[in-house]
């Protein structure tokens, strides 16, 4: 039986050529006609996953090959796509970009994993007829690749765009599926970590979110060869055998309840995560830093990442959730955060000058700074045992932060982790350790640390008892 999903991938030939704007016009366009979107996003990215998302209409899956096998990345992406119209994958960085010299873990890479046609996005800015020299470059760089159109972005006007489709057709035989004007203004503001948050832009139906994104499909329904951009992915071949589920066994039946901080402040989760954490027996509930409203009883708690530097001030003055944070370590429930999550488990938060008291968990503070402090895939060593990771395993992960630890006084610090690859809390030491109470800056996907979901429920059930 034939396995058929339509499917491409979309990359660039580097951040900021554009490609995130091009994946959201087309999810949109397409989920706008009709059809049922599947979107993805390369490597580990929360912000333009959670776009792609809204612009979809469901939940956006990271895919990754540093982070996973193929097994399991043709396994989430099967199983996501399965009963869909059209899979969309955008990728990360440029084309050919990956952990190393090779091209590691690139989205080419990924590409060819999933045997996806691509199609590359092209900043033509001050360009004409080099861009055919990069395109065949491209087309023939590594064997396997399937480069299947081209969308130029940024072109300055019909002369120039005559320009540049009159190279491409001559000097190669990859066709053109579009070209994009420059757009004045970005639809969806930027600022650190890259476009706002769906959250904050209002994401809600009729909002200005979904008006933004309705504006890019506008945009490319003006602009691109949609008809030819869905042969491509209608060109995918056989996607072949069915891949093994992506949680092995039958679902744990529910035994513990783990709340997770989902708000404008902290709400960087990967879906398979929490996936993880119901299929290993938890009912999870949703919670908020930002509200006053009492929390339900829980048994473990999960805190993702976020922007609580933007909402400082507002987590500062909610003093009773931060007390009933701090109350829940010292009684010892497991607690599990990532980068914005220990950064609310710390004595204060400092921005602009100002220090803004948090939870108390931890006797450290962080400091907001200009740049990143932390960019990039990490491999950690686990130095200590403690609830969810035991002596001598190694953890994959990723860090990207713009704040920085702040050791202040003499109080002793536990550390569970040793960073191999990555900078980590303090002096290559991550993931600091009170009571059952784990946090640092490393974000982990739990399709790659297996263990991890089932130990956070196995460490609850032991606290509920």
């Amino acid at each position: 039986m034939q396995n058929l999903i339509p499917r491409f991938v979309l990359a660039g030939l580097s951040g900021g050529t554009g490609k995130t704007i091009v994946s959201l016009a087309l999810t949109r366009y397409f989920s706008r006609v009709g059809k049922n979107v599947a979107p993805f996003k390369k490597g580990p990215d929360y912000i333009d996953a959670q776009w792609l998302g809204v612009a979809a209409g469901r939940t956006c899956s990271n895919l990754d090959p540093f982070f996973h096998s193929e097994e399991i990345i043709r396994s989430v992406f099967w199983h996501k796509s399965r009963g869909m119209d059209l899979s969309v994958v955008e990728g990360n960085r440029g084309l050919f970009d990956g952990k190393d010299e090779q091209g590691s873990c690139s989205t080419a890479e990924l590409a060819r994993i999933l045997g996806a046609p691509v199609i590359l996005a092209i900043d033509c800015t001050k360009m004409t007829r080099t861009v055919a020299a990069i395109v065949h470059g491209c087309a023939t760089f590594e064997p396997g690749l399937n480069l299947a159109g081209v969308i130029l972005n940024r072109t300055a006007g019909e002369r120039h765009r005559s320009i540049l489709r009159k190279s491409i057709e001559m000097h190669t035989d990859i066709p053109v599926l579009g070209m994009l004007p420059k757009i004045k203004r970005n639809p969806i503001p930027e600022r650190h970590m890259g476009l706002m948050s769906d959250q904050e832009f209002d994401g809600s139906e009729g909002g200005k979110g979904q008006q933004a994104l309705d504006a890019l499909a506008d945009m490319a329904s003006e602009w691109l060869d949609l008809d030819a951009i869905l042969s491509v992915a209608e060109s995918a071949p056989d996607f072949g055998r069915e891949p093994a589920p992506v949680f092995l066994g039958e679902p744990v039946t529910k035994k513990v309840r783990i709340g997770y901080v989902h708000d404008a402040a902290l709400w960087f989760y990967y879906p398979e995560s929490l996936e993880a954490l119901e299929h290993a027996g938890a009912e999870l509930v949703r919670l908020s830093i930002l509200s006053d409203d009492p929390w339900p009883e829980i048994d473990g708690l999960y805190l993702g990442g976020g922007f609580p530097e933007v909402f400082a001030e507002r987590i500062a003055n909610n003093t009773t959730i931060l007390a009933h944070i701090r109350g829940m370590s010292d009684l010892g429930m497991p607690i599990y955060a990532e980068c914005g999550g220990f950064m609310v488990l710390c004595k204060f938060l400092e921005c602009d000058g100002i220090r803004y008291p948090m939870a108390d968990v931890f006797p450290v503070g962080t400091g907001f700074c200009p740049k990143p402090q932390g960019l990039g895939y990490t491999e950690a060593e686990v130095i200590a045992d403690n609830p969810f990771f035991l002596t001598g395993e190694t953890i994959l992960g990723h860090e990207f932060h713009y704040s920085t630890c702040l050791i202040e006084g003499t109080d002793s610090l536990d550390f569970s982790l040793r960073m191999k690859r990555g900078v980590g809390l303090l002096n290559g030491l991550e993931g600091l350790t009170r009571n059952r109470t784990v946090a640092g800056y490393n974000h982990i996907h739990a399709l790659a640390v297996p263990e991890w979901a089932p130990r956070l429920v196995a460490s609850a059930s032991a606290f509920r008892r």
